[in-house]
Protein backbone atom coordinates (compact mmCIF):
# COMPACT_ATOMS: atom_id res chain seq x y z
CA UNK A 1 0.00 0.00 0.00
CA UNK A 2 2.68 2.31 1.28
CA UNK A 3 4.62 2.10 -1.88
CA UNK A 4 1.43 2.65 -4.43
CA UNK A 5 1.01 5.81 -2.52
CA UNK A 6 4.34 7.36 -2.97
CA UNK A 7 3.64 6.65 -6.92
CA UNK A 8 0.05 8.30 -6.51
CA UNK A 9 -0.37 10.78 -3.65
CA UNK A 10 -3.38 12.38 -2.80
CA UNK A 11 -3.76 15.85 -4.31
CA UNK A 12 -4.78 18.22 -1.17
CA UNK A 13 -5.89 21.67 -0.79
CA UNK A 14 -5.14 23.49 2.25
CA UNK A 15 -7.15 26.28 3.77
CA UNK A 16 -5.67 29.03 5.80
CA UNK A 17 -6.59 32.47 7.07
CA UNK A 18 -3.87 33.66 9.26
CA UNK A 19 -0.10 32.97 9.47
CA UNK A 20 -0.15 28.99 8.27
CA UNK A 21 2.12 27.19 10.51
CA UNK A 22 0.31 24.08 10.15
CA UNK A 23 0.15 24.45 6.71
CA UNK A 24 4.10 24.81 6.87
CA UNK A 25 4.24 21.74 8.80
CA UNK A 26 1.64 19.76 6.14
CA UNK A 27 3.90 20.99 3.25
CA UNK A 28 6.92 19.38 5.40
CA UNK A 29 5.26 16.53 5.85
CA UNK A 30 3.95 16.12 2.06
CA UNK A 31 7.33 15.94 0.97
CA UNK A 32 8.20 13.11 2.36
CA UNK A 33 8.76 9.92 0.73
CA UNK A 34 6.16 7.97 2.41
CA UNK A 35 3.37 10.55 2.99
CA UNK A 36 0.24 10.19 1.48
CA UNK A 37 -0.88 13.48 0.15
CA UNK A 38 0.91 16.37 -2.41
CA UNK A 39 -0.45 19.72 -1.95
CA UNK A 40 -1.22 21.27 -5.04
CA UNK A 41 -3.31 24.34 -4.21
CA UNK A 42 -3.40 26.81 -1.07
CA UNK A 43 -6.64 28.83 -0.61
CA UNK A 44 -7.11 31.81 1.71
CA UNK A 45 -9.54 34.12 2.31
CA UNK A 46 -7.39 36.59 3.72
CA UNK A 47 -5.25 38.16 1.22
CA UNK A 48 -2.81 39.20 3.83
CA UNK A 49 -2.13 35.93 5.61
CA UNK A 50 1.37 35.85 6.17
CA UNK A 51 0.78 31.71 5.50
CA UNK A 52 0.89 32.64 1.51
CA UNK A 53 4.26 33.30 2.11
CA UNK A 54 4.86 29.47 1.75
CA UNK A 55 3.39 28.91 -1.42
CA UNK A 56 5.63 31.39 -2.84
CA UNK A 57 8.09 29.60 -0.51
CA UNK A 58 7.29 25.97 -1.58
CA UNK A 59 6.34 26.86 -5.17
CA UNK A 60 2.77 25.81 -4.37
CA UNK A 61 -0.20 27.40 -6.57
CA UNK A 62 -2.39 29.60 -4.55
CA UNK A 63 -5.74 31.52 -5.01
CA UNK A 64 -7.31 34.21 -2.50
CA UNK A 65 -10.71 34.60 -1.73
CA UNK A 66 -12.84 37.31 0.29
CA UNK A 67 -15.73 35.35 1.16
CA UNK A 68 -18.23 38.22 1.07
CA UNK A 69 -20.26 36.83 -1.10
CA UNK A 70 -19.74 32.88 0.11
CA UNK A 71 -22.23 31.50 -2.61
CA UNK A 72 -20.64 32.98 -5.66
CA UNK A 73 -16.85 32.28 -3.48
CA UNK A 74 -17.49 29.21 -2.61
CA UNK A 75 -18.64 28.44 -6.70
CA UNK A 76 -15.45 29.56 -8.12
CA UNK A 77 -13.74 27.72 -5.20
CA UNK A 78 -15.23 24.44 -6.07
CA UNK A 79 -14.18 25.10 -9.97
CA UNK A 80 -10.68 25.24 -8.54
CA UNK A 81 -10.88 22.51 -6.47
CA UNK A 82 -12.18 20.42 -9.49
CA UNK A 83 -9.50 22.09 -12.67
CA UNK A 84 -6.72 20.84 -9.90
CA UNK A 85 -8.26 17.75 -9.27
CA UNK A 86 -8.15 17.97 -5.52
CA UNK A 87 -9.19 15.30 -3.56
CA UNK A 88 -8.65 16.23 -0.32
CA UNK A 89 -9.15 19.51 2.12
CA UNK A 90 -7.44 20.35 4.86
CA UNK A 91 -8.82 23.40 6.76
CA UNK A 92 -5.49 24.83 9.02
CA UNK A 93 -6.60 27.60 11.06
CA UNK A 94 -9.26 28.59 8.19
CA UNK A 95 -11.29 31.24 9.96
CA UNK A 96 -14.60 30.82 7.73
CA UNK A 97 -17.56 28.36 8.00
CA UNK A 98 -18.05 26.41 4.80
CA UNK A 99 -21.72 25.91 3.39
CA UNK A 100 -23.39 22.83 4.11
CA UNK A 101 -23.96 22.49 0.15
CA UNK A 102 -19.57 22.97 -0.15
CA UNK A 103 -19.34 20.26 2.33
CA UNK A 104 -21.68 17.97 0.74
CA UNK A 105 -19.43 18.39 -2.44
CA UNK A 106 -16.64 16.80 -0.57
CA UNK A 107 -18.44 14.77 1.85
CA UNK A 108 -15.35 12.67 3.81
CA UNK A 109 -13.06 14.23 2.19
CA UNK A 110 -12.95 17.74 4.46
CA UNK A 111 -10.21 17.85 7.79
CA UNK A 112 -9.51 20.02 10.49
CA UNK A 113 -7.83 20.63 13.53
CA UNK A 114 -9.53 22.46 16.26
CA UNK A 115 -7.14 23.80 19.42
CA UNK A 116 -9.29 21.63 22.75
CA UNK A 117 -10.18 18.19 23.01
CA UNK A 118 -13.69 17.92 21.07
CA UNK A 119 -16.07 17.71 21.57
CA UNK A 120 -15.49 20.47 24.44
CA UNK A 121 -14.73 24.06 23.60
CA UNK A 122 -15.98 24.28 20.43
CA UNK A 123 -15.57 27.65 18.25
CA UNK A 124 -13.38 30.61 19.30
CA UNK A 125 -11.07 31.51 22.37
CA UNK A 126 -10.83 28.04 23.30
CA UNK A 127 -7.90 28.49 25.25
CA UNK A 128 -9.48 31.85 27.57
CA UNK A 129 -12.31 29.36 28.00
CA UNK A 130 -10.03 26.56 29.09
CA UNK A 131 -8.35 28.71 31.71
CA UNK A 132 -11.74 30.49 33.03
CA UNK A 133 -13.35 27.09 33.39
CA UNK A 134 -9.55 25.62 35.71
CA UNK A 135 -9.36 22.54 33.28
CA UNK A 136 -6.40 20.39 33.87
CA UNK A 137 -6.11 19.21 30.63
CA UNK A 138 -6.61 20.72 26.98
CA UNK A 139 -5.16 19.61 23.95
CA UNK A 140 -6.46 19.82 19.72
CA UNK A 141 -8.27 17.45 17.70
CA UNK A 142 -7.99 16.56 13.84
CA UNK A 143 -11.38 15.73 12.88
CA UNK A 144 -13.67 14.99 10.03
CA UNK A 145 -15.78 18.22 8.79
CA UNK A 146 -19.41 18.26 8.84
CA UNK A 147 -22.31 20.89 8.34
CA UNK A 148 -21.75 21.26 12.38
CA UNK A 149 -19.30 23.57 13.66
CA UNK A 150 -16.22 21.42 15.03
CA UNK A 151 -18.64 18.62 15.47
CA UNK A 152 -17.53 16.00 12.73
CA UNK A 153 -16.34 12.49 13.64
CA UNK A 154 -13.15 12.69 15.47
CA UNK A 155 -9.70 11.16 13.77
CA UNK A 156 -6.77 11.93 16.84
CA UNK A 157 -6.46 13.92 19.42
CA UNK A 158 -3.28 14.83 22.17
CA UNK A 159 -3.66 15.90 25.38
CA UNK A 160 -1.80 18.80 26.86
CA UNK A 161 -1.34 19.38 30.49
CA UNK A 162 -2.58 23.19 31.78
CA UNK A 163 -0.34 24.55 34.15
CA UNK A 164 -1.46 26.32 37.31
CA UNK A 165 0.28 29.56 35.35
CA UNK A 166 -1.00 28.89 31.96
CA UNK A 167 -2.05 31.99 29.74
CA UNK A 168 -3.86 31.51 26.47
CA UNK A 169 -0.72 32.18 24.78
CA UNK A 170 1.63 30.22 26.48
CA UNK A 171 -1.41 27.25 26.16
CA UNK A 172 -1.57 28.12 22.37
CA UNK A 173 2.00 27.73 21.78
CA UNK A 174 2.47 24.73 24.14
CA UNK A 175 -1.13 23.16 21.81
CA UNK A 176 0.25 24.47 18.39
CA UNK A 177 3.06 22.74 18.97
CA UNK A 178 1.29 19.09 18.99
CA UNK A 179 -0.86 20.35 16.19
CA UNK A 180 1.81 20.02 13.96
CA UNK A 181 2.74 16.71 14.61
CA UNK A 182 -0.88 15.68 15.05
CA UNK A 183 -2.00 16.41 11.47
CA UNK A 184 0.27 14.22 9.55
CA UNK A 185 -0.52 11.81 12.05
CA UNK A 186 -4.09 12.45 11.89
CA UNK A 187 -3.69 11.75 7.93
CA UNK A 188 -1.18 8.92 7.69
CA UNK A 189 -3.74 7.46 9.80
CA UNK A 190 -6.47 7.34 7.54
CA UNK A 191 -4.47 7.49 4.21
CA UNK A 192 -1.68 4.75 4.79
CA UNK A 193 -4.19 2.41 6.94
CA UNK A 194 -7.01 2.31 5.05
Amino acid sequence: MEKLIGLNKIKTAVFISGTGSNLESLIKFSLLKNSPIKINLIISNNIKAKGLKFAKFYKIKKKTYNLKNKYISEKLILKDLNVNEIDLICLAGFMKILSKNFIMKFKGKILNIHPSLLPKYKGLNTHERVINNKEKYSGCTVHYVNSKLDAGKIILQKKVKVSKRETPKSLKIKILKQEHKLYPRALKKILINL
